[in-house]
């Protein structure tokens, strides 16, 4: 198998502020593909002798230029995108991770068209991967 057809290791972050019944989840408008256009979790490519709690805090700080804390895991995810033929465009691992805000302005930055703090009840005015849905909801419910 070649090196181009192997999946890619990805992190994502559901970052959260605020109290608990007063908290909101950190949504980005992904700048590039897959999934152009879309609100999805920051989160991108783990680098080469990088740990994937250091891609996930890199990637938010990438995205959004927040300082997060990395905490509890969350989830391992498959993402595979396909063109029109029904062949795999894009295949990634995604790692995803809860990660609480520490410092910062959310600004859209790096792969990031946009970026915003959400009301997690309010989350189905984004059109969220059903994936993406049920890892904020496991947040969330770690989080206590």
């Amino acid at each position: 198998m070649s090196e181009s057809k192997r999946p890619l290791v990805g992190v994502g972050a559901v970052v959260v502020k605020g109290a608990a019944g007063a908290e909101r989840v950190l949504l980005i408008r992904r700048g590039k593909a897959p999934r152009l256009g879309t609100w999805s979790l920051p989160g991108g490519r783990q680098c080469h002798g990088e740990t994937v709690r250091a891609a996930a805090a890199r990637e938010v700080m990438e995205e959004t230029g927040l300082e997060v804390e990395i905490s509890h895991l969350l989830d391992v995810v498959d993402s595979l995108t396909r063109d029109s033929t029904g062949a795999v465009t894009y295949h990634y691992t995604l790692v995803d991770f809860l990660a609480e805000w520490c410092a910062g302005e959310a600004r859209a930055g790096d792969d990031a068209a946009e970026v915003l703090w959400a009301d997690p009840h309010d989350l189905d005015r984004f059109d969220l991967w059903d994936e993406t849905l049920r890892i904020i909801a496991l947040a969330l419910d770690r989080r206590g």
